[in-house]
């Protein structure tokens, strides 16, 4: 099987599985999805949505984040970690909003990523789920399971980013990433992964996995008669 044909196989699972996807970080305009994103760095989705209720309330608007302080906004991100940068790169990034954009989000890649705290990733979010501009962000989850699904060599998340493109159609992009997400959570984690019985594992899953998975579970085993003879 090619990887084109592994590819459009894969697409009919997560048609049937997620044919409505909702947008992860809860959210109304295209700053506060900016804002969120940034938060979700090395941080879960369920916390930022959580956590962005509170900085909202206070400041959802860069006219209103400006008059925050630094340490306001820290304290209130807490929760989501890093809480020192990414507080600096909110108040810095909304300043440049008003200063150059009038308050509004640049329709922009390459000027979403001059902003502070804004890599290719988050911009790519931004486009996508804010614009609706074809793009396909790839998190730390989506390059895990390309590499499984042998859909890429999972060198790094560029070239994971290049080959996923290559093998789904641009129009299916925005939904395609989003699939990949929710399948991870639910289906295909990092920990505790059966490829058994995972629904596109166990059909297209590198065969490496299943080796781990194998050894692990045979040295499980062995674990289980040393405890019983003990």
């Amino acid at each position: 099987m090619t990887r084109q044909q592994k590819a459009d196989a894969i697409s009919e699972i997560l048609e049937s599985l997620y044919p409505e996807i909702p947008v992860p970080l809860d959210h109304t305009d295209p700053y506060t999805l900016l804002v969120a994103v940034l938060l979700s760095a090395q941080c879960t989705d369920e916390r930022v949505n959580q956590v962005t209720p509170h900085l909202f309330a206070r400041a959802n608007r860069p006219e209103d984040m400006v008059h925050l302080s630094v340490e306001e906004i820290r304290e209130i991100i807490k929760p989501c970690g890093l809480s020192p940068t990414k507080s600096k790169a909110i108040f810095n990034l909304s300043h440049i909003l008003l200063d150059k954009y009038d308050g509004q989000v640049p329709q922009d890649m390459a000027l979403l990523e001059e902003l502070p705290g804004v890599g290719h990733k988050t911009a790519s979010v931004v486009m996508s789920q804010a614009f609706d501009v074809p793009a396909f962000p790839v998190d730390t989850h989506i390059h895990r399971l390309a590499y499984r699904w042998t859909l890429s060599t999972g060198k790094s998340v560029e070239k994971t980013e290049k080959d996923l493109k290559k093998v789904f159609p641009e129009s299916t992009w925005n939904r395609r990433h989003l699939q990949i997400i929710f399948f991870g959570r639910e289906y295909c984690p990092a920990r505790g992964h059966n490829p058994y019985e995972c629904p596109i594992c166990r059909k297209y899953g590198r065969r490496k996995i299943f080796d781990e998975f194998d050894r692990a579970e045979a040295a499980r085993q062995r674990n289980k008669q040393k405890a019983k003879k003990k």
